[in-house]
């Protein structure tokens, strides 16, 4: 599901931010500056949603962004999340897949004790350049 939700930044004396929405009640999270805040604000709010789809719990209605007050040291901005994009990206369950080698190949690597589920995960890792 697609959800946009306003997220309150608060200036932090040391030059970050905290951030809450106030719409979620699951806690908050903070940022080290407006870009990794922008980022965790965006985790922050995909996982709670993520625990409140799950939990089988009413997801509550977005506030109004124009509605909500607040003070000279925080701003308010919308954050936009995909609960099932994040499922995805972030699922370790394992897929079964059929690949197609040649018997000879297949042969060698079998004698070798090799692992081709191992293999071919790190070749993928490879060449997506997706660090471990």
């Amino acid at each position: 599901m697609k959800y946009v939700y306003p997220a309150i930044f608060r200036s932090e004396p040391d030059g970050g931010f905290s951030i809450f929405f106030p719409d979620i009640q699951r806690g908050a999270t903070q940022g080290d500056d407006i870009i990794d805040g922008m980022y965790m604000a965006k985790d922050f709010l995909c996982l709670a949603l993520c625990d409140i789809e799950e939990d089988g719990e009413v997801i509550p209605p977005p506030s109004d962004i124009r509605m909500l007050n607040t003070q000279p040291e925080e701003f308010a901005t919308l954050i936009l999340v995909d609960t099932n994009e994040y499922r995805r990206y972030h699922e370790n369950k394992m897929v079964k897949k059929t690949v197609t080698i040649p018997a000879w190949l297949n042969a060698r690597a079998e004698e070798a004790g090799l692992d081709f589920s191992q293999i071919l995960q790190e070749a993928l890792r490879k060449e997506l350049q997706i660090a471990e």
